[in-house]
């Protein structure tokens, strides 16, 4: 018998309007905690609570560009109205599909056309809880050659998240850490102004990140790993907290 309870739940939810409709998702939480899934534009994502040692297929919506991120420590207060630590979407309903959330969160960008599959994993607005993505099978067509490249954060940033960085929730517990753009103002963290093109560079800030995970990009004009883009592969393992 197995160790860890897995739960297994199809969900096709397609718009099967100008694509292939043959991507698929395996999300898992390994996490000790439940999370929330959020998408912005909706993608036909699960709503429900993703509990410790659960995991979820999709078939994802082709074409769909867009972001997916998790939310943490998310509960309704006595009038119904749900919110949560991280990644919060302001509305008051458990359905986060379309609002931008409440940054910090780790973010995961995707491009989906035609059954190929852009990704990156992106702290440009903060850290709220590690992740791992990685194809199964398929090929580079856009990044690089060969077979197609885990992405991931998978250190917890919390041990080196500067103090003026550090987002707390109501008890003043830290819960993510914010990135310096969102934190600060400053353009020259926000590459924005007299800071954009080749003056956009890494800061003290970016590379504390970078020196964590390597494969994801920590400023906004952090290209290292490209962008990839990955054709032909089997479906795409996202973990949440992966060992």
């Amino acid at each position: 018998m197995a160790t860890k309870a897995f739960f297994y739940n199809l969900l096709i939810l397609s718009l099967f309007i100008g694509g292939n409709c043959d991507v698929i998702f395996s999300i898992e939480n390994k996490c000790t905690y439940s999370i929330w899934l959020g998408a912005s534009p909706s993608n036909g994502d699960a709503i429900v609570e993703h509990g410790p040692d659960t995991l979820e297929v999709l078939t994802m919506s082709d074409p769909w560009t867009g972001i997916m991120f998790a939310r943490t420590a998310c509960s309704s207060n006595a009038s119904f109205y749900f919110s949560c630590e991280t990644g919060d979407c302001r509305t008051g309903q458990i359905d986060c599909q379309g609002p931008t959330p409440n940054f910090p969160v780790t973010l995961l960008n995707f491009g989906i056309n035609q059954g190929q599959v852009s990704y990156e994993v992106n702290l440009n607005h903060g850290f709220n809880i590690p992740v791992r993505f990685q194809p199964d099978g398929g090929s580079l067509v856009v990044g690089g050659s060969g077979a197609c490249p885990v992405v991931d954060c998978i250190q917890d940033l919390k041990n080196v998240c500067p103090s003026p960085l550090v987002a707390t929730n109501k008890n003043g517990v830290y819960v993510a850490c914010n990135s310096a753009c969102d934190a600060l103002k400053d353009p020259k963290f926000c590459c924005t102004g007299e800071f954009t093109g080749p003056a956009c560079k890494p800061n003290e800030y970016s590379q504390r990140f970078k020196d964590l995970c390597k494969l994801a990009h920590t400023f906004p004009g952090d290209n290292d790993p490209p962008v990839y883009k990955c054709s032909g592969a089997n479906r795409y393992y996202l973990t949440f907290c992966p060992s």
